[in-house]
């Protein structure tokens, strides 16, 4: 993920405990501040610059870390939080939690959490509020944001030409 978001221009930041990652990382992310510490700590998070980041993604292999931490984000900060999920049965849980976008990577790829992230860094008219995963991946729900210039408002919904199997509520 952090290599097609440096190629794509963004300004990638890393977090990781282990020493010999980092150096890993380093080696095989250039373009990438690899920062060795606890991506958990909070200071850490406010001092490398929590509050003022554009999008935020912990992915640090433990569903609930990645839970507090989206949650932590979404307090401090304005970003645009990808919460990932490993496991299926949280659904009911974080369902309820204002956690930003929900990723299930047993059922997106690292292209989809790209294009989210790129789409929500380089487009002005892009209105995504949050995109949700869902039915094992056979569906995705997206919030748009719609602003009063927007070329939609005042336009009935059965007027407006949308692609076919497309709910709007």
């Amino acid at each position: 993920v952090a290599e097609t978001l440096i190629k794509a221009g963004l300004d990638v930041r890393v977090i990781d405990e282990n020493r010999e990652r980092c150096e890993w990382l380093s080696a095989q992310l250039p373009g990438a501040t690899i920062i060795h510490g606890d991506g958990t700590n909070e200071d850490l998070l406010r001092e490398e610059g929590l509050e003022t980041v554009g999008a935020f993604i912990p992915m640090t292999g433990i569903d609930e870390e990645n839970v507090l931490l989206s949650l932590h984000a979404k307090r401090v900060s304005k970003a645009k939080v990808v919460t990932v999920i490993r496991r299926k049965n949280f659904g009911g849980v974080v369902s309820g939690l204002e956690l930003g976008s929900l990723i299930y990577p047993r059922y997106s790829t690292t292209e989809a959490i790209i294009a989210y992230v790129r789409a929500k860094n380089n487009s002005k008219d892009c209105n995504i509020e949050t995109l949700y995963h869902m039915l094992d991946g056979a569906a995705e729900a997206i919030e748009f944001k719609v602003e009063k210039e927007s070329n939609v408002v005042d336009i009935p919904l059965f007027e407006l030409k949308l692609k076919k199997d497309i709910l709007i509520a």
